[in-house]
């Protein structure tokens, strides 16, 4: 099983091939994912400080662009398959918006 270290908060372990955001928010990380892991608000993104988190697919590459996020070691955690250990830091959290989470992203 990856493990997933979060800066600053607790190292947690992800199924191989599960969903980032799903990793984060089932062991209690603070993080948005307003559209429900649709790759269409970014609310969800991570700092990758570490770790291969695989190639950016057609969907986040465009939603990125769109909102001016040229980053290359910013992600969606909602398009991210977990493969490997990470290392990485939440960028928007619920806390920190006063948001709700938003509706959980699929399997």
């Amino acid at each position: 099983m990856p493990t997933i270290h979060v800066e600053g908060k607790k190292a947690i372990e992800a199924a191989d091939g599960q969903k980032l955001v799903l990793a984060l928010e089932d062991n209690g990380v603070d993080i948005l994912h307003r559209c429900g892991g649709n790759a269409r608000c970014t609310t969800c993104r991570v700092e990758v400080i570490e770790g291969d988190a695989g190639a950016i697919g057609e969907a986040e590459a465009a939603i990125l662009a769109a909102k001016g996020i040229a980053e290359p070691n910013i992600r969606l955690s909602c398009q991210i398959r977990v493969h490997s250990d990470l290392t990485v830091k939440p960028v928007m959290t619920v806390s920190g918006s006063g948001m709700d989470a938003g509706k959980r992203p699929e399997e």
